[in-house]
């Protein structure tokens, strides 16, 4: 019930408001007919849309500041290890390494919970507000630890916290953007993600140098009072600045929230909507019911294993032999040029709808790195290395957008799969957690892991590929349908488009795709 092949969006074909509701919720449709719009030419619509995505970008780019803050609450504790906290707690290399995988466990207990919530509340922003105040006040009291028992509490509760906000932020992206933008914006939420990487190093130096002994507390302290803090502060603001949903979000008029419906149900035929008749548990079902997501989670989880060294970056970067402040600012511009390649690799990704090369190449890079750092101790080579690794990311960032792409509706799917394949891939954090124990030879061991890793991701984003090639064909030839549809939702999408559903032929998935 929504797109007729060749159906132009920009046609001038008249179509009815959809009203901008503080109280729609998960079960009820959007009204429409109160915003006359028949006049609205090709013209006013391009006028519109961009007048939309100016506000959306600017406002979705506080996702950045979060997730910079998100990671430096998490990663922070490898720069005060610099500084003394394992000697200061009294921690065995095991025991530090526990205090970061347990992190991941509560991050991946708490993540598909969350994101079934958030895609039936009205006001998502004032959830990723409150979350993040919790978040923050938990990385103040890591300055408070005394020992491996209260680190492995407040880094279990830290993990549990922070779980909510990534897949939220990513189905929120997700439910403003279309799949040729959303590659891009996924992009610019994760180089707050890499900027953190540079940041935390910054801000490491500049407080580990500075302030140990103030008010009688180490400086490694100091870094979780400061940083929590700075959290606390930003998550207040979110409830005012971070969009809702295209049906309700404030700041944005009538107009554009109709254009922003629009948008949605042009990508791929279907009004972004759960039908009424779904429980709150149909998404998990169905995914677990599509053995496309157990593929993802394989595949993922190699990915973040191969990733792992970011945690240890600061001590990767160490073993060049320099002193601990020219080691945490000599960490910074690897990730900087990680930014800037993983903006370059999305914008192209999105341009040419294209996954699969823009996944594997960035994968090449990063494995280039690992052998440059097996085959030498060279200080120059090895500075050369930390670039090609941690410009691998670029790739993990085009991964998140192909799972959205992958499952396109309904929405309660989508989140649960986003959801679930990023908890799963948690383990390959936790395994990380263990795989740089190795310390021989400058990790060569630890190395050697991580390219069979990266080996292993290349092969099931193939394997991920060839599926999706396969589904495309049995669409083509009206063998399967992408999702099914409900009543409610293709009159709702009926409604949005300005067709009529009474008596339509009307197919909603006729001219979609998998993206490979």
């Amino acid at each position: 019930m929504a797109r007729h092949e060749g159906r132009d969006s920009l046609s001038g074909i008249e179509k009815p408001a959809v009203e901008a509701s503080e109280n729609y919720t998960h079960n009820e449709q959007p009204n429409t007919g109160n915003l006359n719009v028949r006049a609205m030419d090709p013209e006013e619509r391009i006028r519109i849309e961009k007048s939309l995505l100016r506000k959306l970008d600017a406002r979705c780019s506080y996702f950045v500041v979060i997730y910079i803050l998100n990671y430096l609450d998490r990663n922070n504790i490898g720069a005060a290890r610099l500084k003394g906290l394992q000697e200061d707690l009294k921690l065995s290399d095991t025991q530090y390494a526990t205090c970061l995988s347990i992190l991941y466990v509560g991050y991946i207990l708490m993540q598909i919970p969350s994101n079934m919530f958030i895609n039936r509340i009205p006001r998502p922003s004032l959830y990723i507000s409150a979350v993040m105040t919790i978040w923050g006040l938990i990385s103040t009291l890591t300055g408070l630890a005394k020992g491996f028992g209260g680190m492995v509490v407040i880094r279990f509760l830290l993990g549990f916290v922070e779980a909510a906000f990534l897949p939220g932020a990513l189905l929120i992206l997700s439910k403003w953007y279309t799949r040729r933008e959303l590659t891009k914006r996924n992009a610019i939420l994760f180089c707050g993600n890499l900027i953190s990487n540079a940041f935390s190093s910054l801000v490491g130096a500049g407080v580990l140098s500075n302030m140990d002994g103030v008010l009688g507390h180490r400086a490694w302290r100091w870094l979780f009072y400061i940083e929590g803090a700075a959290t606390m502060f930003v998550a207040v603001l979110a409830a005012f600045i971070l969009p809702d949903l295209p049906t309700n979000s404030r700041g944005f008029t009538e107009e554009e929230l109709l254009v922003a419906q629009l948008r949605m149900t042009e990508d791929v035929g279907e009004a972004d909507s759960d039908s009424a008749d779904m429980g709150i548990f149909d998404g998990l079902i169905m995914v677990v019911k599509d053995w496309k997501v157990y593929l993802m989670m394989l595949t993922f989880t190699a990915y973040t294993t191969g990733l792992s060294f970011n945690a240890f970056f600061p001590t990767l970067t160490g073993t060049l032999g320099l002193a601990y402040v020219p080691t945490l600012l000599l960490s910074a511009p690897p990730w900087v040029f990680a930014c800037i390649f993983s903006l370059i690799n999305a914008w192209h990704s999105d341009r040419k709808q294209e996954k699969f090369g823009h996944i594997v190449g960035p994968i090449c890079m990063g494995l280039v790195g690992f052998v440059i750092s097996m085959a030498t101790l060279n200080k120059a080579a090895r500075y050369v290395a930390l670039f090609l690794q941690a410009g691998s990311y670029a790739g993990f960032i085009v991964f998140y957008s192909w799972i959205s792409s992958s499952f396109p509706r309904p929405p309660a799917k989508r989140a649960v799969a986003l959801a679930m394949i990023n908890a799963f891939s948690q383990l390959g954090n936790v395994a990380g957690s263990y795989v740089w124990d190795l310390k021989e030879n400058g990790y060569r061991k630890s190395y050697g892991i991580v390219t069979a890793m990266f080996g292993v991701t290349v092969v099931g984003c193939w394997v991920i590929r060839m599926v999706l090639v396969d589904q495309n064909k049995k669409l083509a030839l009206g063998e399967e349908s992408a999702w099914e549809v409900h009543d409610d939702v293709a009159n709702q999408t009926a409604r949005v488009e300005g067709l009529k559903s009474e008596g339509a032929d009307l197919k909603p998935q006729i001219g979609f795709r998998y993206l490979v």
